[in-house]
């Protein structure tokens, strides 16, 4: 039987692999008979050149990970290779999908990840892909590019994975000394408040709140806290056939961090 004819999971990454990206992979094994892990630090998605420059390249432990989590094949081309020359990515417009919030705060990300994730389906060709909840608005993003340009493939969702503390799971946390984790916290505190105000219908009135918190605390540099639907992030309105969320975006000590819950838990 060749690789194309098993039902194949894949799990795409940027590599720098954690707790996050091996409960993506094991979720694709339970699922399928081959899993693919793609480790690829994708340029096109990066707005800032030294974002890209410092971000972690570990690969020789990233394939023992993915391995250990039950990847069968881990693909790491080179971005040249993958794009067959210069990386290049084709402007998407899928209104606030792609423009707002991160869209907007990271000018062209999402052409990136459209544009990689693309070259990445077609060369790996699999029956589903996982992708982590963390990342909720790239998630909105892949939702539409797998029903545009490949219908017959199914995009699983894994929930987002937290330390212990509640601080969500990310490669960039290791940037972060002692004091500056503690600080962050106060994200994940904070979606919780608005989750919890929601059983009581407060929600606005917790968002309101909580984002005067987050303005005041020192530690932290807020970029938007808000209540959205995960399928076209725009402002969720209270209907029933949205996929309401609270998300947050910050700074801590520098790092720029992101995290999301549902708002009905």
């Amino acid at each position: 039987m060749g690789w194309h004819e098993k039902a194949t999971g894949f799990v795409p990454t940027m590599g720098a692999l954690h707790e996050g990206h091996a409960s993506l992979i094991r979720l694709a094994k339970s699922q399928s008979e081959l899993v693919v892990a793609s480790i690829l630090v994708n340029p096109t998605q990066f707005n800032d050149t030294r974002d890209f420059e410092t971000y972690p390249r570990t690969l020789e432990g990233d394939v023992a990970k993915a391995q250990a989590a039950g990847a069968d094949a881990v693909f790491a081309p080179s971005a040249d290779a993958l794009y067959g020359g210069k990386p290049e990515a084709a402007p998407v417009h899928w209104g606030p999908l792609t423009h707002a919030y991160e869209g907007a705060r990271r000018p062209g990300h999402f052409d990136g990840v459209v544009a990689v994730v693309e070259l990445l389906f077609r060369a790996v060709k699999p029956s589903f892909a996982v992708f982590g909840e963390k990342d909720l608005q790239q998630v909105g993003v892949i939702e539409k590019l797998a029903t545009e340009r490949h219908p017959g493939l199914r995009i699983v969702v894994a929930p987002l994975v937290r330390e212990p503390s509640g601080l969500a799971m990310s490669s960039r946390n290791a940037r972060l000394s002692a004091q500056g984790t503690n600080s962050a916290l106060a994200l994940h505190q904070a979606l919780w408040a608005v989750q919890h105000a929601a059983k009581d219908g407060e929600v606005s009135k917790a968002v309101q709140a909580q984002r005067e918190a987050l303005t005041t605390n020192l530690a932290v540099t807020l970029e938007y806290l808000d209540v959205l639907d995960a399928r076209t992030f725009t402002p969720w309105n209270g209907g029933q056939e949205a996929r309401p969320y609270v998300v947050v975006a910050a700074e801590v000590e520098g790092v720029r961090l992101i995290d999301n819950m549902p708002l009905m838990a």
